[in-house]
């Protein structure tokens, strides 16, 4: 069996000359009072009609209610414990996290209790300096803060 493959973006913006980027924290029982290392880019599964460009597209649409219309780059992919495979891009965007407006998603909770509970997706959104950003984001999208860092003009990412 093929390991799901999801997509999304990392939205970045500068701020007095440092970078901020946008993470966002899982909704539902199992993520209620994680923080550290429970934040992640927006992002969601691939369809199989869709390309990755496409699916980061619509699931920042749909996780935070704001379309991401501007040019996207390409940070590659990494591989999660669990297995899933995750193709971020990044893109140079505001967002008020105030304005979150989350999908609405069913999980079984209890795991295996055969009972549903409807949960947003998201529960929150924050933008991090670049040193925040690595102690809360999940350690397998980690790379994807490099490779973001990497591909700005250093000027970007540097404190003033």
């Amino acid at each position: 069996m093929t390991a799901p493959r999801s997509a999304g973006i990392l939205l970045h913006r500068c701020i007095d000359g440092s970078t901020e980027v946008l993470l966002v924290h899982p909704g539902g029982p199992f993520w209620r009072g994680k923080d550290a290392g429970a934040w992640q880019i927006p992002k969601g599964l691939i369809e199989p009609d869709e390309d990755a460009e496409t699916a980061a597209r619509r699931e920042v649409a749909e996780e935070l209610g704001c379309p991401i219309d501007g040019a996207l780059m390409a940070l590659g992919e990494v591989r999660q414990a669990g297995g899933k495979r995750v193709v971020a891009f990044a893109a140079e965007q505001d967002f008020e996290p105030a304005a979150l407006v989350s999908n609405m998603i069913e999980i079984s909770w209890p795991p295996r209790s055969g009972r549903t509970l409807a949960i947003p997706e998201v529960d929150q959104a924050r933008w991090f300096n670049l040193e925040a950003a690595r102690e809360h984001i999940l350690a397998s999208q980690a790379p994807f803060l490099d490779r973001l860092v990497a591909a700005l003009p250093l000027a970007d990412h540097l404190p003033t």
